[in-house]
């Protein structure tokens, strides 16, 4: 049986009075999409933000590929293969496409840019993941929201990324946008990715989804398989009305 890629094991965090995590723990495997849902203070975004290096759990363990770590930093995640897709998306919007791929991770000979080798990878990589973006020295702020999310999904596999974290990927997007992002957040499980979502969207967990994780108060209710579950139930264990 394939081993899970990552495993955030009985995390807990407390913030002054408030319980955010209460013993929760939480697999991943490479080649799927885990979503995790529950409703607003579940504890789905603490969850996420300890394991991307943004929050440290006050007691459990995150195991990352054969990697122990009790606590993370954000440049650990990142030298782990850790990467989040943030609805912000931290892109430099007055730079060109390939110029934000490579930022911080520029080629160069001599002192000098290598500027048509960089090009060239752009274009290659944005095919490799089927992301259509014809001109890629135009500057970012002038895509669509669909290719910006393409844009810095490609620049996290260009550092070498192996889980990628989306945090409501589609919110604010119209529909063939959000198509778009979904059929790239498929692709990169299909390709062997840890691909975790963190979505409200049910109907959209549900497309894309092959397990999903449900958290309410802190901790994970229940991990099942897509497949083997409905929405009425899924919504149910949310709200509490499945008695579990």
């Amino acid at each position: 049986m394939q081993e899970a890629y990552i495993r955030a094991e009985n995390l807990y965090k407390d913030f002054g009075h408030v319980q955010a995590l209460r013993g929760a723990s939480v697999f991943a495997y490479e080649g799927e999409v885990l979503a995790i849902v529950g409703d607003n203070g579940a504890g789905k975004s603490t969850l996420i933000k300890i394991i991307s290096g943004v929050l440290t759990p006050d007691r459990g363990e995150i195991h990352i590929g054969n990697e122990v770590f009790s606590s993370l930093s954000t440049r650990k995640a990142i030298e782990a293969g850790v990467s989040t897709v943030y609805q912000d998306l931290a892109l430099g919007n007055t730079m060109d496409v390939t110029s934000n791929l490579f930022l911080g991770n520029e080629l160069s000979r001599f002192g000098f840019l290598r500027k048509k080798e960089m090009k060239a990878e752009a274009e290659k990589l944005l095919e490799s993941l089927d992301i259509r973006i014809p001109d890629v020295t135009q500057p970012v702020g002038n895509l669509s929201g669909g290719q910006r999310q393409g844009v810095a999904v490609a620049r996290l596999v260009n550092q070498g990324g192996k889980v990628f974290i989306f945090d409501e990927p589609t919110a604010a997007m119209g529909i063939n946008e959000t198509n778009a992002v979904l059929t790239l957040i498929r692709r990169l499980a299909d390709e062997g990715y840890v691909v975790i979502v963190i979505s409200h969207n049910m109907p959209q967990v549900f497309n894309i989804s092959d397990r999903i994780c449900v958290m309410r108060h802190g901790q994970v209710i229940k991990e099942l398989r897509t497949e083997d579950t409905s929405m009425d139930e899924v919504v149910s264990m949310i709200t509490g009305a499945a008695g579990i």
